[in-house]
């Protein structure tokens, strides 16, 4: 939920904020908010982690309910429909989502995940997933586990972790990797198939024009496809024009970071017409402060209030209503709209 407190030169305090958002997952974690495994192998030394505040370990529970139920909700749209589909998370840091979904009775209708982040944090995290037995054993065949262009990237059956810069154009760096029918790479994916894409606090740390780019890229390989489903779901701040959002920014400029993304961004309505302004079809956003007041359940609502104390719950709702998940739907054809136009987020009663 919060940048890190280090501040370094050039992209390293970007890549830095990876590892906040680990430790909170971590946090999490070991707090009972959250159930994952796997997240202890990709923190370095987890096990000397301090507990983080009740108010981050909400806020990282929130957020991964929100993300959870609309990427699961795609699997088992893909899957109603007969078809597997493919996940690819753009910025995806140390995320556990692969293993997760391995281990899951979903499994078998997820066909490809790809990962792809700066270099530097694919290397760290090929090594991590090859010293982990438990990592391991999620990607299968062993024998199909291979690293890549210097052990910055890993192959294996059915995941696929690949270094870019998402800044640059996407025709020079993702096209070659995901899209380009001669590639030697074998992260290839099919157009034909549902794809969802993940960005969790990765655009906001982007030019506005960089990041429009990327969305507007992906719509145009899937125009291409007769049949083409693209899903995209991102989280970030916004609305920072306000008291709380100086506050933030200020504080992040003292660590060396600075939010491009998310100046555009001052209201909800401004998240979900990124989305249609890029060609996407269907667009909502959603604050965290309303999925933890409305998508919630009940039960799991009175079940996290019991897991710390908080006192500071104007500040909990401060924070919540500053970072939203948005999400944007493509079709190739209107008749899919009747399988696939009721994907999102589901109020609780």
């Amino acid at each position: 939920m919060f940048p890190p407190s280090t501040a370094q030169a050039g992209d390293a305090p970007i890549r830095s904020t990876d590892n906040d958002a680990a430790v909170a997952r971590l946090s999490a974690v070991q707090k009972g908010y959250l159930n994952d495994p796997y997240i202890k192998y990709l923190v370095p030394r987890a096990h000397l982690i301090s507990p983080r505040p009740p108010l981050i370990n909400i806020g990282t529970y929130v957020r991964s309910a929100g993300i959870d139920a609309l990427v699961d909700q795609w699997i088992e749209l893909s899957a109603r429909g007969g078809l597997r589909c493919q996940i690819i998370s753009l910025g995806s840091g140390s995320d556990t989502r692969f293993w997760r979904i391995a281990a899951g009775q979903m499994r078998d209708h997820l066909k490809t995940y790809v990962e792809i982040d700066f270099p530097e944090i694919t290397t760290k995290k090929a090594m991590s997933i090859r010293k982990s037995k438990d990592l391991m054993v999620g990607l299968g065949d062993p024998q199909a586990v291979s690293l890549g262009q210097g052990g910055t990237a890993l192959h294996s059956e059915k995941y696929h972790l690949l270094p870019a810069d998402l800044r640059l154009s996407p025709s020079d760096t993702i096209e070659p990797m995901l899209f380009s029918a001669n590639t030697e790479y074998p992260s290839t994916l099919d157009p034909s198939l549902p794809t969802l894409l993940l960005f969790e606090c990765v655009l906001v740390y982007m030019e506005p024009q960089a990041s429009s780019r990327l969305l507007e890229y992906f719509i145009k390989v899937f125009e291409r496809a007769q049949r083409g489903v693209l899903g995209c779901v991102i989280y970030e701040m916004f609305g920072l024009n306000d008291a709380f959002g100086r506050v933030m920014i200020n504080n992040l400029k003292e660590r060396h970071i600075a939010l491009p993304g998310a100046l555009p961004y001052t209201t909800k309505e401004s998240l979900s017409n990124r989305f249609l302004r890029a060609g996407f079809i269907a667009a909502v956003a959603v604050t965290l402060d309303e999925i933890k007041k409305a998508y919630i359940a009940r039960e799991e609502l009175e079940r996290i209030s019991k897991v710390e104390f908080l006192d500071e719950t104007e500040e909990l709702d401060l924070v919540l209503a500053h970072y939203a998940i948005s999400w944007g739907l493509f079709l190739g054809s209107r008749e899919l709209g009747s399988h696939w136009g009721h994907w999102g987020l589901t109020k609780k009663s």
